[in-house]
């Protein structure tokens, strides 16, 4: 998905979304992250930049970030907010430093691993649900661009199975979870969101299953489901790696293979995209994958392969 993603999670050192931390803060080697109120000025470098979520200073090497968000705030806007005030001016760079940041501001907002990451995921349904009941949303935001995306992808998806590939934090997959008739598998290069996905879904009691791999060398035979999703993952690889994706997914799927990306005039380096897509370039790629296809334009481009 098109959040700065956390699909890049095979760094030096992983993180684990998961492990304790003192209430109120977030630390490891790369980033401490602290609610506001916790900081204590005098003690503190000079800040290097203030803005209206944030406050950053340095200590050596690690970043330190103070943050005046509270638990209603917490949702997955939270990728747009450091985007826009931290990474697109320059204050902030890099895909390991921004997954970090971001899971020390979830994890400090509220305390306890678990109620931390339950509140972000509630908060960032509910969004998306509300948006659906809005004829047009009334700003942009991470969550209201997504909304109807997820929306179209429930729309092509029949009841049956159903492999989302690259699943980031699986809102996709658990929105499909929820519905009568599917099962349901999230997949990820990231061990520690597949963890995490994996302990929210049985927090909502729904039946869902995830699998850690590269989306393009995924762990299951041929044609072992009905469907597989690939939502906003293409962009965020080489033309190559994304070929070989599509050819795995078309491996896979039984019946449907539906693939969604946004249209942009420049690959969002802050977002981690590292190309574009016009409606000819899905076009072309439909026509090679040698089955019937469509491509259309809704909220991005979409193309959607019937290898059955």
């Amino acid at each position: 998905m098109s959040v700065p993603s956390l699909r890049s999670a095979i760094a030096a050192r992983r993180i684990d979304p998961l492990a304790p931390s003192a209430p109120g803060l977030y630390a490891d080697h790369l980033v401490r992250v602290v609610r506001l109120e916790r900081v204590a000025e005098a003690a503190s470098p000079k800040p290097i930049v203030r803005t209206r979520h944030f406050t950053l200073r340095r200590r050596g090497r690690r970043v330190e970030l103070s943050h005046c968000l509270r638990p209603g705030q917490l949702d997955n806007d939270l990728a747009g907010l450091l985007a826009e005030e931290l990474f697109a001016p320059g204050w902030l760079s890099g895909s390991d430093v921004f997954e970090r940041v971001f899971t020390g501001v979830v994890r400090s907002c509220v305390d306890g691993p678990l109620p931390a990451w339950t509140t972000f995921y509630d908060n960032t349904l509910a969004r998306i649900r509300q948006y659906w009941r809005m004829p047009e949303p009334a700003a942009h935001s991470s969550i209201a661009g997504f909304a109807p995306v997820y929306r179209r992808t429930l729309d092509l998806v029949a009841p049956g199975s159903v492999l989302d590939l690259g699943s980031c934090f699986g809102f996709l997959p658990l929105l499909l979870a929820e519905r009568e008739g599917r099962t349901v598998i999230a997949s990820d290069l990231s061990r520690g969101t597949m963890r995490l996905l994996g302990t929210v879904a049985g927090a909502r009691s729904l039946m869902l299953d995830v699998l850690v791999c590269d989306a393009a060398q995924v762990p299951l035979p041929d044609r072992s489901v009905d469907t597989v999703t690939v939502i906003h993952v293409l962009e965020h690889l080489d033309p190559d790696h994304g070929d070989a994706v599509l050819r795995e997914a078309l491996r896979l799927a039984r019946r449907r293979v539906v693939v969604a990306v946004p249209y942009e005039d420049e690959p969002t380096a802050a977002y981690g995209h590292v190309r574009c897509f016009s409606p000819a370039q899905l076009a072309a790629m439909g026509r090679r994958t040698g089955h019937r296809f469509e491509v259309g334009t809704f909220h991005g481009g979409w193309l959607v392969v019937e290898p059955g």
